[in-house]
């Protein structure tokens, strides 16, 4: 049985490439961060309460309940955020860390994190979606670790969804269960099979990542997931018109979409993307059900895939690395 959570990098012998953080054990420390919004703090005990019930010896950042004295749709101060953040993963004895929430904010912390000190640690399981994804495009890209884009601890989207809940529970600790991913109205949007490591997250801050020193471009063969929530038809069109026309989608091998919650007619966001994208001739699964969904998935960043669009099978799913070959 494999000892690590995640599959190591495409084409790596044991031992190769990053190391990538282990599976995930009751007894693990587990510390709670939170990089961008300010928490709700009902939400947050019982993301807590949640977390501790998979036997996880969880603790709070010290700020994580923290409001910036200014802007207050921040959880403290960009100092402490990132600090935070740098003394959990530096820690030896801390296995995971979870990000409470999103909103916006961790895009101003990325330059204050201590990166080499990040980098001379142990990896540690890193967890969170939406707005999280600036950090995971910067953790893929200077330390080459694969992360989990779920259903953060904090919020209602994790509390009051048991689905949820048990969707990221088993990636962490039982990754061969839950080695196929597909929601209930994953459907084909481009046919074909691909494989390939995962890149991506929300839309937005994808677009955000373009054209920074510290985010590379995907891999040639990567496998790109994308989503985003309250965003107008016409927002999407830009966001993914500017990452055509920046190459960001060249040597892809396919593309998974998620959830559009609240982005107005859901066959208009159906017919754009396929619009943008369908010229691409790479495979491509539409509403695979991760992002701001109910019942949403948890889906590891940086790891290998097999994506599988068969109309005919009825099939339109992602598969771990670990079952491949």
């Amino acid at each position: 049985m494999p000892t690590s959570a995640f599959p190591g990098p495409p084409g790596s012998g044991e031992g190769a490439g990053p190391v990538a953080p282990r599976r995930l054990r009751p007894g693990d420390r587990a510390v709670v961060v939170a990089p961008s919004g300010p928490l709700v703090p009902e939400y947050l005990e019982k993301g807590v309460a949640v977390l501790r019930s998979w036997g996880l010896e969880v603790e709070v950042a010290p700020h994580a309940r923290d409001r910036h004295p200014t802007f207050d749709y921040l959880a403290g101060t960009d100092a402490d955020r990132a600090g935070d953040l740098t003394r959990a993963w530096c820690d030896p004895d801390v296995a995971a860390i979870f990000c409470a929430r999103g909103g916006y904010g961790a895009l101003r912390i990325l330059d204050l994190i201590d990166w080499t000190a990040i980098a001379a640690a142990p990896p540690k399981v890193f967890t969170g979606s939406s707005d999280v994804t600036a950090l995971h495009q910067v953790i893929g890209s200077r330390l080459g670790t694969p992360t989990v884009f779920g259903a953060m601890m904090g919020t209602a989207s994790f509390v009051d969804d048991p689905a949820a809940q048990e969707n990221l529970r088993r990636l962490l600790f039982e990754p061969d269960a839950g080695l196929v991913m597909s929601g209930p109205l994953a459907q084909t949007m481009v046919p074909g099979w691909a494989r390939g490591r995962t890149v991506g997250g929300n839309l937005s801050l994808v677009v955000s990542g373009r054209g920074v020193p510290d985010v590379a471009p995907p891999p040639p063969g990567s496998i790109v997931l994308l989503e985003d929530v309250t965003e107008e038809p016409y927002r999407i069109d830009h966001f993914v018109t500017h990452l055509l026309r920046a190459g960001y989608f060249e040597g892809v091998a396919g593309i998974a979409l998620g959830s559009w919650v609240e982005c107005g007619d859901l066959e208009t966001v159906r017919a754009l993307l396929a619009d943008r994208l369908g010229g691409l001739g790479v495979p491509i699964i539409w509403e695979l059900g991760f992002g701001h969904c109910p019942a949403q998935l948890a889906v590891p960043l940086g790891v290998e895939v097999e994506l599988v669009a068969d109309p005919d099978a009825g099939v339109a799913q992602l598969r771990l690395g670990e079952t491949i070959g």
